[in-house]
């Protein structure tokens, strides 16, 4: 119901869609400071929240709008507060004595609205009018604070998904009143409000240009935003009409080094940090001891937001916003300029990176380079699409092999490598190249692509030989053993092995690549039957990777030591390596280590007296295989411990309830399946056991019915 006390705030023409939780805390704000200020970035829809809050519960003398975006004369904002309070006074008296009077004695709550362009006028008006009228409020809505005294931030964020689609489907119905959501165009509407950063004004515009396109239009022809997002109604003030209009009164507050950087920051693809910012930014008009001052008043003033991480503080902008900048960028002529010391810089980290992994940081790294995944694609994508970068592309993809392999991004990783060495060679950086092969057959072999694998890790051996290049051919001859290892061939596997080990001994080279070729050696001499051999190879990779505190290849190890610990009898020692295998690949998201731990595991509950417990864990390993390649690499040896374990299980549940069980595991998401095997790993198995079958001695498997090497 509307409020009969004083106020000159506007009625609502349309719906107030969700901000629920926003319009709440600013209400609370208001009660308990007299100054808040309501922030974010153009078009956000700070203006139709602070006037819901304001309508909601105003003082005993109403509530107040002041209009500022459209005044331009600082000398004019105490009359424009005067006007809005309608007070009239043909007195010689200045205008804040006037207001001081009125105000005195009265509770009331002010909205001032747009006063980014008027703040060195708005705030010490404010904060004279707050320190001599006790009963006042104000409510500031603009696009950066007030920065005086007392006052309280909240910093308005774009709408969520699922507020931006009903605002959407609101306001197009408004215009199509046929319009409905459907299993049609949910699609293409979610797509489009992500697209449009969540921006009410955006999803608003757009929703407008139903009465001409489909939503699927809308979205093909979204590229080009600032050209398609305009509007026709003239109830709204000038700066909200288009979107362009509504970003560029942003641009047009800041100052020459502000839009500068704001440009130059429009490079990022996502989160950064205060570090890439300097080198990538700094230069030609903008120091780099400035950058930081820099950013905080681009900070203050919502072009850019702050945002908490597990490496600290990092700094983001909306794709519009970041869109803008993109614009100012290419018409300076900096663009290529910027990409390049943006891939400089992205190089260098993915470098350091790839030399941390063999280091106590190893997971930290692991951390860091999913937190730049977005920078990294975007060098790689200028280093392929630049002429004369190809080598950088390259040495870029090859680079990132322990992110690719180690955290869980093997297909990603096959789409750069494959990108990078489809174009043409360059004879005088042979070295890049050569990388990208090796890890392009690595990926591969861990894929069972066997014919990709080969013909990569082929070229490289040649390469390597043409160009003298040792350590190239110690990967290419790794690679081409790990291939031997997962076809079965494990006599050649093993021959291999070991001369790519004394070829990087050789080499002096030493990293988790060489240890995990000294835990590969110990599969293939375990799958041959020489299980001292394999827990003495595991073992000394074991305190090489405690003494360099690496745990990704540490995981591989501890998961052939658990094999051998099983096959020995071994059973609790067993559960306990497979166990802690798991959990390090699972804090990497090695899917590869975690589907091999899991099948393991499956093995180890069977054999429990838990088959129910065994065929769902079995289930959970099958829904992660697909991410990897090849279930078990269609090896016998691989899928030895699966296959006796479906056997087993099967024949103590039946057919019916064995599937039922699998398909429960396959529908556990990730995190719940590894905490199932983490559970059934540590003898807590979750699923009620069956009944026992008639005519066997129980429902799981006898220790020793695996050796070594059996085959399904």
């Amino acid at each position: 119901m509307p409020s009969t006390r004083p106020g000159n705030l506007p009625l609502e023409l349309n719906a107030f869609v969700g901000r629920a939780r926003e319009l709440a805390e600013l209400t609370a704000a208001l009660e308990t400071a007299r100054l808040v200020t309501v922030t974010g970035v153009g078009g956000v829809g700070k203006s139709r929240l602070a006037l819901r809050a304001a309508a909601g519960s105003p003082p005993r003398d109403g509530a107040w709008l002041v209009e500022l975006a459209a005044l331009r004369d600082a000398d004019l904002v105490e009359y424009a507060v005067a006007e809005a309070l309608q007070l009239t006074d043909h007195t010689g008296r200045p205008s804040r004595e006037v207001l001081r009077e009125h105000l005195a004695e009265r509770e009331l709550l002010l909205v001032l609205d747009g006063f980014e362009h008027l703040v060195g006028a708005c705030a010490p008006l404010v904060r004279d009018l707050l320190v001599h009228s006790p009963g006042l409020r104000v409510l500031a809505v603009g696009r950066r604070p007030l920065a005086t005294e007392g006052e309280r931030l909240l910093t308005l964020a774009p709408m969520p998904e699922a507020e931006a689609v009903e605002l959407f489907v609101d306001r197009a119905a408004a215009g199509l009143p046929r319009f409905a959501l459907d299993d049609g165009n949910r699609g293409d509407v979610v797509e489009l409000c992500r697209r449009l950063d969540g921006i009410p004004l955006a999803v608003e515009l757009a929703a407008g240009r139903l009465r001409a396109l489909s939503p699927a239009q809308l979205l093909a022809r979204i590229g080009d935003r600032f050209g398609l997002l305009t509007g026709a109604r003239r109830d709204v003030p000038p700066r909200h009409q288009a979107l362009r209009t509504a970003i560029g009164w942003s641009h047009e507050l800041c100052t020459p080094q502000e839009r500068l950087l704001w440009s130059r920051l429009s490079v990022f693809a996502g989160q950064f940090d205060l570090e890439a910012a300097e080198y990538i930014c700094a230069g030609d008009g903008l120091p780099s001891e400035d950058v930081l001052g820099v950013l905080d008043e681009l900070l203050a003033q919502s072009v850019v937001t702050r945002e908490e991480s597990a490496a600290g503080v990092r700094y983001r902008m909306l794709d519009t916003v970041r869109a803008y900048g993109l614009d100012w960028l290419e018409a300076a002529g900096e663009t290529t300029r910027l990409r390049r010391r943006h891939r400089d810089w992205y190089l260098g980290l993915a470098t350091w990176c790839e030399l941390d992994w063999f280091s106590p940081r190893q997971a930290a790294v692991a951390e860091l380079v999913e937190m730049e995944l977005p920078q990294l694609r975007a060098a790689l994508e200028f280093c392929l699409t630049e002429r004369d970068e190809a080598h950088l592309g390259q040495y870029l993809a090859g680079t990132l092999w322990f992110y690719w392999v180690g955290c869980g991004r093997l297909a990603e990783g096959r789409h750069w490598l494959d990108r990078s060495l489809e174009l043409e060679p360059d004879a005088g950086r042979a070295d890049s190249r050569l990388k990208a092969l090796w890890v392009l057959g690595y990926v591969a072999v861990l894929q069972g692509d066997t014919i990709a694998a080969l013909a990569a890790l082929h070229e490289c051996r040649a390469g390597a030989r043409l160009s003298g290049s040792a350590v190239a051919a110690a990967y290419a001859e790794h690679r081409i053993g790990c291939l031997a290892l997962v076809t079965d061939d494990v006599a050649r596997a093993e021959t291999l092995l070991r001369s790519a080990l004394d070829r990087y001994r050789e080499a002096g080279e030493l990293n988790s690549n060489v240890l995990m070729c000294q835990v590969e050696l110990a599969m293939a001499l375990a799958f041959r039957g020489d299980l001292a051999g394999a827990v003495e190879l595991c073992e000394d990779v074991r305190r090489v990777c405690e003494d360099h505190g690496e745990r990704w290849t540490l995981a591989y190890a501890l998961y052939v030591l658990g094999y051998a610990a099983w096959t020995r009898g071994e059973t609790e020692a067993a559960r306990e390596l497979v166990t802690r295998s798991l959990d390090l690949n699972h804090r990497f998201n090695d899917l590869l280590g975690t589907a091999l731990a899991v099948e393991l595991l499956a093995l180890f509950t069977a054999a429990a007296g838990d088959a129910a417990e065994a065929a769902v864990l079995q289930g959970a390993a099958s829904r992660v295989w697909p991410s990897v390649g090849l279930p078990l690499f269609g090896s016998g040896n691989f899928g030895g411990p699966h296959m006796v374990c479906e056997e087993q299980v099967r024949g103590a549940l039946g057919d019916e309830r064995y599937e039922e069980c699998v398909r429960a595991g396959a529908a556990l998401d990730p995190e719940a399946a590894v905490a199932r095997a983490l559970g059934a790993g540590r003898g807590h198995a979750r699923t009620r056991r069956p009944p026992r079958r008639e005519g066997r001695g129980g429902d799981g498997l006898k220790q020793g019915e695996l050796r070594p090497g059996q085959r399904a």
